[in-house]
């Protein structure tokens, strides 16, 4: 004969089931919430793009056979290394480069991956990176992704970055886009 239980105890072993449960989630998501010994920046750098020529700092590498490889055409990928500086001229101080992939990945051609490193090779942030993925919303003005980790002084770093393009050039394939970090580290 199988054991019974009272309805007390029923409801006794659900409620330590359901404690159980929260405090596993809020142990899990306690990386969530910000510690007393976080601090939130924010940084603000200019990426200069050109996107064709000899020059270019992102070329499309691979693409659907028979489909023109273009930032809105479904599955076509590029490779970026776009320099980073302080202000948005070309002229102003280099800090880094933004060095990764995107990838056309909406059938109608709206959104792109994004999965960059910001790769710091001097100033203060020298040797450190800034990792960003997510989907940029690229008919937008404001675009928004996900900073996800970070190497040196940005180890354990977590928010978002939003891009704006400042200026577009068709003519010469060069834009200006400000890249702003949001950081909780």
């Amino acid at each position: 004969m199988a054991p019974s239980f009272s309805t007390p105890m029923k409801f006794m072993s659900f409620t330590i089931l359901l404690l159980t449960i929260a405090i596993m989630i809020s142990q899990s998501n306690g990386d969530q919430v910000a510690k007393p010994n976080q601090s939130q920046t924010t940084l603000v750098f200019y990426l200069q793009a050109v996107a064709s020529g000899p020059d270019a700092t992102s070329v499309a590498v691979i693409g659907v056979n028979g489909k023109v490889w273009s930032s809105t055409t479904f599955g076509t990928i590029f490779v970026v290394d776009d320099p980073v500086h302080v202000g948005s001229s070309i002229t102003s101080q280099q800090v880094g480069r933004a060095q990764g992939l995107i990838t056309a990945a909406a059938l109608d051609g709206s959104n792109v991956h994004v999965a960059l490193s910001v790769v710091f090779n001097n100033g203060q942030y020298g040797g450190s990176t800034i990792e960003l993925q997510g989907i940029s919303r690229q008919r937008e003005k404001y675009r928004e992704v996900s900073i996800v980790s970070g190497t040196g002084k940005f180890r354990y770093a977590r928010g978002f970055a939003s891009f704006e393009t400042v200026s577009s050039n068709p003519a010469t394939a060069h834009s200006v886009v400000r890249m702003t970090l949001n950081l909780l580290m």
